[in-house]
């Protein structure tokens, strides 16, 4: 089995959150005025959709690599659809424009991207989550 984590603390004077995984930041925080927050980084709804759609771009990149496609250009939008008390995530959008460097179709392609993203597969399959409170 394969793991990885990332780590969160709290930002000193403030109530947004620093994440990281080895070398990488990032900022966790709510919008202005909601619960504290101050509009400092990504919240979580965002953060989804950004690791649906930025695992799909690497994994255009894997199957690129793969297939011997030179990709000229990518550009993903995700749309995340909310609902519910409390809320969730009950469906996401993607609209994928990708385009070779030879001017090839790049539908096989996008399809190989979609059978192997991680994040996307793993949220249509669904998997437990647990919570350990340390001492």
């Amino acid at each position: 089995m394969i793991t990885s984590t990332v780590e969160l603390r709290n930002v000193a004077g403030t109530e947004a959150a620093l994440g990281w995984a080895g070398s990488h930041t990032i900022v966790v925080d709510r919008p202005e005025g909601k619960a504290g927050g101050r509009n400092l980084g990504f919240n979580g709804a965002q953060l989804l959709a950004l690791a649906i759609g930025g695992c799909f771009c690497n994994d255009l990149r894997y199957a690129a690599h793969e297939m011997n496609i030179d990709i000229e250009d990518i550009a993903v939008s995700v749309t995340l659809q909310l609902e519910g008390a409390p809320l969730i995530a009950v469906g996401a959008e993607l609209d994928v424009i990708c385009t070779s460097g030879d001017g090839s179709d790049t539908q096989a392609l996008i399809e190989r991207a979609k059978s192997v993203c991680t994040v996307a597969n793993s949220v249509m399959r669904g998997f437990p989550v647990s919570f350990r409170v340390a001492g």
